[in-house]
């Protein structure tokens, strides 16, 4: 149904307004628990019960201030408007019904254009030790439960790995290790995709179209790099993450970082003319750090949407 500037709201329409699930949506499908990839986790409007055709002040004054504070966050201009005072006829708000449109699919978008985020470390991980074959790294982040995790990443929450090298063992490996880690930089999956700051490497698998709405119980390979450094082509660096049920009931994202050196360990360098390796099987340590962009109340939410808990799920290498 559509509603024209200078219409009389009536009941039924203001509890469309506020609590429709279908398009257009409501503020509380989107705004509220929603289900999917709606939701914000902010506290419910109420409807207009028992059979009252009155709509006060204060429940369309509520339902407006509700829809600015979510645009704040998602960062969406909304129309211009004033608020009501008790007397007034309540007519339809213009493009009050446009508005609420728009919000539903920044929400649904995984609200992209929301800045309103704090960096929080949650873990950092090091082998004990360096390494010849492969360093294996896994960290879990755990929500308060299925809902809170939709909401964090529908708020436009992200979760960052960054992986890099600890210590030093030949000046050849260091480099390689370090030329990775630089090359994935700060990797942050969010709902719907995930973006890289680095751009070095050779991307040999690309999955950064995928974001947390896309992962399962098993591991999907977010990105894997190849070293382009001459003599060590075959050391790379691979990121994986995963579920632990499907998006809706999944209350923990699992983050695995596989580091690989491949080269055959006999490289060797002008200063080593006998031949002898440079570098025999020693990769520096790995590191990975774990960090979330949370949702924060600085600009409409109610309150920042976090993690719960974290925990270092392995930490090997092999020879």
């Amino acid at each position: 149904m559509a509603y024209a500037s200078g219409d009389t709201i009536t009941a039924d329409q203001y509890n469309i307004f506020v609590n429709n699930s279908s398009s257009p949506f409501g503020y509380n499908h989107f705004a509220g628990t929603g289900s999917a990839n709606y939701g914000l986790g902010q506290t419910h409007i109420a409807t207009v019960t028992g059979g009252a055709t009155t709509i006060t002040a204060t429940q369309f004054n509520t339902l407006l201030t509700g829809i600015d504070n979510i645009a704040n966050h998602t960062n969406d201009t909304m129309t211009a408007r004033t608020a009501v005072t008790a007397g007034d006829t309540i007519a339809i708000k213009s493009n009050l019904e446009t508005d609420l449109a728009t919000l539903a699919a920044s929400v649904n978008g995984g609200s992209t254009s929301a800045t309103a985020l704090t960096t929080n470390q949650l873990r950092q991980t090091t082998n004990s030790g360096t390494f010849n074959n492969t360093s294996t790294i896994e960290i879990s982040v755990t929500f308060a439960s299925a809902d809170a995790m939709r909401h964090f990443f529908n708020a436009g929450g992200k979760i960052r790995c960054v992986m890099a090298t600890s210590g030093s063992t030949d000046g050849d490996k260091d480099t390689v290790g370090t030329d990775l880690g630089t090359g994935l930089g700060n990797l942050d999956i969010a709902a719907e995709a995930t973006t890289r700051s680095g751009s070095s490497e050779t991307l040999t698998t690309n999955g950064l179209a995928n974001g947390f709405r896309d992962l399962g119980t098993s591991y999907t390979t977010i990105i894997k790099l190849t070293s382009d450094n001459s003599g060590y082509t075959s050391n790379t660096l691979e990121i994986q993450a995963k579920l632990d049920a499907a998006v809706g009931s999944s209350t923990v994202m699992t983050i695995k970082q596989i580091v690989v050196d491949g080269d055959g360990d006999d490289t060797f360098h002008p200063s080593n003319l006998s031949g002898v390796p440079a570098n025999p099987n020693e990769h520096p340590a790995c590191r990975l750090t774990v960090s979330e962009l949370h949702p924060n109340d600085t600009q409409g939410l109610a309150a920042a949407i976090q993690a719960s808990a974290n925990a270092e799920v392995s930490n090997t290498i092999s020879s």
